[in-house]
């Protein structure tokens, strides 16, 4: 009886006793958890870490590297965990650690990266600087900058390297101007440390060296944002490329050294933040003229956002190389465009001259200029050619002979990798079976006024273009049903019987028009589901139209004006009447492409 009553006594105690044992017991091994997990502070900077579960912040002890309370080399930590950086680093990377006084301890650890300021230094483009910084761990950086510390504006974000030196242009700023700029350095453990605000004031621009413009926004509408590329077709040492805000300040250009007749012709930007530009003289001076002023220059070249030459090919290094390719061309120039390709390579359009004898029309012999396109790989090799003379009649040639093709834009196609080309003097675009290197180069169609499309919704041939320049895809789709946008400049524009043009109640001889056109590659049918004619605006050569990312199109009227040359620039609405949103006028030089981008730098919008 007794024994029984002191066992349960027994077994109550206990129970009690090892309750007690697992509650000691479950607090002494519960985790430790600080705060912040990662940090990115500048040198001699404070960050305060505080215990957010599993000890009281008077039971732990605080160590840097191991290094209890630190030290003057890795940074120094407190008893209330209070961190202070090593005030003079070229970049650290430590971790925090807090430690409970408990038995079995527990610790819990942090990040801490310490970011020796950038630097800001000028380049040899007084509108572009260079920022450098070295973050100690791998990073993406950025550059916020503006006229103020509210900046506004961003560079893109590049990688820099575990504990390497990156290095980032920054451009988009207008001349004689002090700006505000600082690194934005984002860690891959989630840290971010913005630098010191650093202030820098752009050079000046060159005298004379730019045309003048005006800018003007309707009343009431918003254009498109971005910043307006003008690629001027000027003559002499004055600058060929600048880019401009939406209120017509200068914020980047581009000079170069050639001759008097050397044009930039086009300049397109790259993804890797470069632009590819083609230097060289009209195509149509080899037929005019035969030769062209020492110190002319033809190249296709990449450039970066100072202007530093990243690559180049010139027309004689790539007529060596077609012929040690096995290719029986010979090309006088590259002109009018290149287009950089998905896989890097550049399809660029370059002229040549085959002579004829007794053509009809043209008793004799006659030299006569086509063209060829050139695929150039990521070494500037030509891995495919195809020639003019090739699948073209030489015998129809509706205007400017014999500059018989006078190519003017080449456009890829990525849904069936084929090319589109704009062919001025014959009136046509044609689509050709490249199929991203592969295709044996047979033209798929032609569209224009005699070719393979029947013109819907329009008159046909006045609503057809007419010495045409640079088509551009509306719809993301790029083959099948699709539209294309097309400046024409509709020079030698015809009409149907009966109506003569410029008379009164009839249409004038010579406008430019922005048509937009819904193609059907099945049914071979082009309908007209947009036409802004530009009456009374006229642009005898040159130019471009695209639609924007907000809907309203863009149209370059390059050439409005002989006497002095002069160039407008228009954004519409893609309405029923096109209203008139913004407009750049250049009223002494011609603007053989004027486009909109969203900024300087891949991917970021301003």
């Amino acid at each position: 009886m007794f024994a029984k009553i002191w066992t349960g006594v027994a077994l109550v105690v206990f129970a009690w006793w090892c309750s007690g044992c697992a509650s000691n017991s479950g607090s002494a091994t519960e985790s430790i958890s600080i705060s912040p997990q990662a940090v990115a502070i500048g040198p001699g900077a404070s960050e305060r870490f505080t215990v957010v579960s599993g000890a009281s912040p008077a039971s732990v002890t605080w160590s840097v590297n191991a290094i209890l309370g630190g030290n003057s080399n890795v940074g120094t930590i407190d008893a209330q965990g209070n961190y202070t950086a090593p005030s003079t680093t070229n970049g650290l990377a430590a971790t925090v650690t807090a430690t409970t006084a408990g038995t079995p301890s527990e610790s819990s650890s942090a990040s801490v990266i310490v970011v020796a300021p950038g630097q800001v230094a000028p380049t040899i483009n007084p509108q572009v600087a260079l920022y450098t910084i070295s973050p100690p761990a791998a990073a993406n950086v950025s550059v916020q900058f503006g006229t103020d510390t509210t900046y506004g504006l961003m560079t893109w974000q590049q990688p820099a390297a575990g504990a390497g030196l990156a290095s980032l242009f920054v451009a988009g700023m207008r001349a004689s101007t002090a700006y505000h700029m600082r690194a934005i350095v984002q860690f891959a453990n989630g840290a971010q440390f913005a630098d010191a605000d650093h202030v820098f004031t752009t050079g000046a621009l060159p005298a004379n060296q730019l045309p003048q413009w005006t800018v003007t926004t309707t009343a009431g509408m918003t254009p498109q944002p971005g910043v307006e590329m003008l690629d001027l077709a000027v003559d002499g040492p004055a600058t060929q490329v600048a880019v401009t805000d939406l209120a017509g300040n200068v914020i980047w250009t581009y000079t170069y050294v050639g001759s008097p007749v050397d044009t930039v012709q086009p300049i397109k930007p790259l993804p890797n933040g470069h632009f590819l530009v083609v230097i060289s003289a009209a195509s149509s001076i080899y037929i005019d003229n035969g030769t062209v002023p020492p110190g002319t220059i033809n190249v296709a070249r990449e450039i970066d956002l100072v202007g530093n030459t990243i690559r180049e090919i010139s027309a004689s290094t790539l007529n060596t190389e077609l012929t040690a390719a096995g290719y029986n061309v010979v090309i006088n120039g590259m002109h009018h465009d290149i287009e950089p390709l998905p896989n890097g390579h550049w399809i660029a359009i370059a002229s040549t001259t085959k002579q004829f004898t007794d053509l009809p029309g043209y008793p004799g012999t006659i030299a006569v200029q086509g063209d060829v396109l050139i695929d150039l790989d990521t070494n500037l090799n030509p891995v495919w050619v195809w020639n003019t003379f090739d699948h073209l009649d030489v015998t129809r040639h509706p205007i400017s002979f014999p500059d018989w093709t006078h190519s003017n834009a080449v456009l890829y196609s990525p849904d069936d990798g084929d090319l589109l080309l704009s062919m001025r003097n014959q009136s046509w675009i044609l689509k050709i079976d490249y199929n991203n290197g592969t295709g044996a180069g047979d033209i798929v169609w032609r569209l224009g006024e005699g070719g393979d499309f029947t013109l819907q919704n329009g008159t046909d041939p006045t609503d057809w273009f007419t010495a045409q320049h640079k088509p551009s895809f509306v719809t993301s789709k790029t083959s099948g049903v699709y539209s294309l946008a097309v400046f024409d400049d509709g020079d030698n524009r015809t009409f149907p019987a009966g109506v003569t043009c410029g008379a009164s109640g009839a249409p004038p001889c010579l406008y430019s028009a922005v048509p937009i056109l819904q193609l059907d590659e099945t049914a071979k049918t082009a309908t007209l589901v947009f036409d802004d004619r530009l009456t009374p605006l006229y642009s005898f050569f040159g130019g471009n139209a695209e639609v924007l990312a907000n809907g309203n199109v863009e149209a370059d009227a390059c050439a409005i004006s002989t006497s002095p040359p002069a160039g407008t620039i228009l954004e519409v609405t893609q309405t029923a009447t096109p209203q008139v949103v913004w407009q750049m006028n250049v009223p002494t030089s011609y603007v053989y492409r004027g486009f909109r981008m969203p900024s300087l730098y891949p991917g970021v919008q301003w």
